[in-house]
C-alpha cells in the first residue's frame, strides 16, 4: 500500500468519526459511570517488580514519563491524574520499557505499573530484544520505550471516535517522555513506523492493546539482535472488555506497511535532547503540576509570553517520521496582537470570533473565554502518525503554558467540517486547544 493510498485510508475512518451538530444532538453519549473499565494494567503478584526510587534519576527519568501527580476524592470514587492528560481522563495510553546494559537494572523488558510505581519484568533479555522489530541490525544501549493503546479504556466512552483519542492521547505521552528527557538531559529519537503487527502478537497484546510507537534513548550500536524467544503470555490490561471492529481495523489500516517503511529506511537515526525555551533546572514543578484548565476567566496574555509559546511550538520534534501540522489560531485575548482568525502568526480575518470558536467546539465556554484558540489540522501522509505528532504539539503547549502559569486545555469535540469552513481549509482538523488565565 502506497504512502497516497494509506492518506486515503486514514482519512476514511477520520471523516467516519466526524463530530457535526447533528451528530452530536442525535448521540449525546451518555455512560453508567461505574461501568467503566478498570485504568490500570497490573501483572499478575508473581511477576517480579521493582519499585522506582525518587532519588535515583534513571528510576525519576523512568518515572517520570507516566506517572500519578495528583489524585481527586469524590464522594463515591477517585480519579489519578498523571503526568499526561487523556480525553475524559480514562487513560488508554500504557508504557513499557526495554532496559539494556544499565547497571544495577536486570536487562529486560518491563511494563510500568503506574498504580504501584514500580517496573514489572515481563521478560528477560538473553541475546533477542524489541531492536529486531524497530530498529534491524542495531543494538540499544539504553532504552526502548513502547507506547501502547488500551483502546476499550476510551471506546466505552467515546465508541468510534476513540480511535482519534487514543492516538492522541499516545501522542501527549510521547510529550511527556520527551518531558521526562528534556528534564535529565536524555537524547531521544521517536520511532512511528515499525513492524508493529509483529510486535503486538510477539508481546501477547491479542486484541486489547496495540503499540503506537516508540522512544529510543541510548547508545546505537551495529549488532544483530534476534526478535524473541517465544510470545509474551497474555495478561488482561482491564478487567472487562469489549471488542470494536471499527477501532481494530482503523489501527491496521493505518500502521505504515513495509513499502512506506523503505521510504525511512535510509535516514539517519541520531537521537537529540528534546527543546523546551525554560531550564531544566525549573521544569520538574510543571511536569508534576501540569493540569487541564476547566474554565477561563477571560484575562489576557501578553505578546511576549505567546512569543514564548509560539516559540517551543516551532521547534523540531525529534522523529524520523515528521507530518507537517498546520495552527490555525483564533487570537481573543493577546496583548499587542490584533483579535481574529490566523494561519500560524498571517492574519486571515479580523474580528472577534469567540463566539464562533465557541460553536465550533461544541459549545464549550474554555473556547469562548481562551486567550488563544488553536486548531491542528493536516494533510497527512500517515494518520496514525500525524495524530500521534498533534497530540505530541499538544503535549509542548500544556507544558511550556503551565511552565508561564497559563491554563491549557485540550478538546477532543468539535464539529469538523464547521470548523474546516470556517478556518477556510480543506486540511482535516486533528485536535483543538485553548490556551488563557
Amino acid at each position: 500500500m502506497a504512502i497516497q493510498q494509506l492518506e486515503t485510508v486514514g482519512k476514511k475512518f477520520h471523516d467516519a468519526t466526524k463530530h457535526s451538530p447533528l451528530s452530536v444532538m442525535l448521540d449525546p453519549n451518555y455512560v453508567d459511570a461505574i461501568t467503566q473499565p478498570s485504568a490500570f494494567k497490573i501483572y499478575p503478584k508473581f511477576y517480579r517488580r521493582f519499585e522506582l526510587d525518587k532519588e535515583n534519576p534513571v528510576h525519576d527519568f523512568i518515572r517520570l514519563t507516566s506517572t500519578i501527580t495528583f489524585e481527586k476524592r469524590y464522594k463515591y470514587d477517585s480519579y489519578q491524574l498523571r503526568v499526561n492528560p487523556s480525553a475524559g481522563a480514562l487513560y488508554p495510553s500504557d508504557v513499557y520499557v526495554q532496559i539494556r546494559g544499565i547497571k544495577g537494572i536486570i536487562d529486560g523488558i518491563y511494563h510500568l505499573e503506574v498504580a504501584t510505581n514500580s517496573l514489572t519484568l515481563v521478560y528477560e533479555l538473553i541475546d533477542d530484544g524489541l531492536e529486531s522489530y524497530i530498529l534491524p541490525d542495531c543494538l540499544v544501549k539504553g532504552f526502548i520505550f513502547l507506547v501502547s493503546s488500551v483502546y476499550y479504556r476510551s471506546s466505552w466512552k467515546y465508541k468510534n471516535r476513540s480511535l482519534r483519542y487514543c492516538f492522541l492521547d499516545s501522542g501527549h505521552h510521547l510529550g511527556a517522555i520527551a518531558a521526562a528527557a528534556y528534564l535529565y538531559q536524555k537524547a531521544i529519537q521517536v520511532i512511528f513506523d515499525f513492524d508493529k503487527i509483529e510486535l503486538n502478537r510477539d508481546l501477547g497484546f491479542e486484541n486489547k492493546e496495540f503499540v503506537t510507537a516508540s522512544v529510543i534513548s541510548g547508545e546505537i550500536k551495529p549488532k544483530t539482535v534476534r526478535k524473541l524467544r517465544s510470545p509474551l503470555p497474555f495478561v488482561s490490561p482491564t478487567d472487562y472488555f469489549e471488542a470494536n471492529p471499527f477501532i481494530e481495523a482503523g489501527y491496521r489500516n493505518t500502521v505504515l506497511n513495509d513499502t512506506a517503511r523503505d521510504l525511512f529506511s535510509n535516514r539517519k537515526l541520531v537521537p537529540e535532547i528534546p527543546y523546551f525555551n525554560c531550564p531544566p533546572e525549573k521544569f520538574l514543578p510543571t511536569i508534576l503540576g501540569r493540569r487541564s484548565a476547566r474554565a477561563f476567566k477571560g484575562g489576557t496574555i501578553t505578546q511576549a509570553e505567546w512569543e514564548q509559546i509560539w516559540h517551543c511550538l516551532q521547534q523540531t520534534l525529534p522523529t524520523i517520521n515528521q507530518e507537517n501540522i498546520v495552527i490555525y489560531l483564533v487570537v481573543n485575548r493577546v496583548e499587542g496582537i490584533e483579535t481574529g482568525l490566523y494561519k500560524e502568526l498571517q492574519l486571515l480575518k479580523a474580528g472577534d470570533f469567540r463566539e464562533q470558536a465557541k460553536y465550533l467546539c461544541v459549545n464549550q465556554a474554555l473556547a469562548r473565554d481562551s486567550a488563544i484558540t488553536l486548531f491542528f489540522a493536516s494533510h497527512y501522509d500517515n494518520y496514525q502518525t500525524a495524530m500521534q505528532i498533534a497530540g505530541w504539539l499538544g503535549q509542548r503547549l500544556y507544558l511550556i503554558s503551565n511552565y508561564l502559569g497559563i491554563g491549557c486545555s485540550g478538546i477532543g469535540a468539535y464539529h469538523d467540517d464547521e470548523t474546516k469552513k470556517i478556518l477556510g481549509t480543506s486540511q482535516d482538523i486533528l485536535y483543538a486547544m485553548a490556551i488563557g488565565r
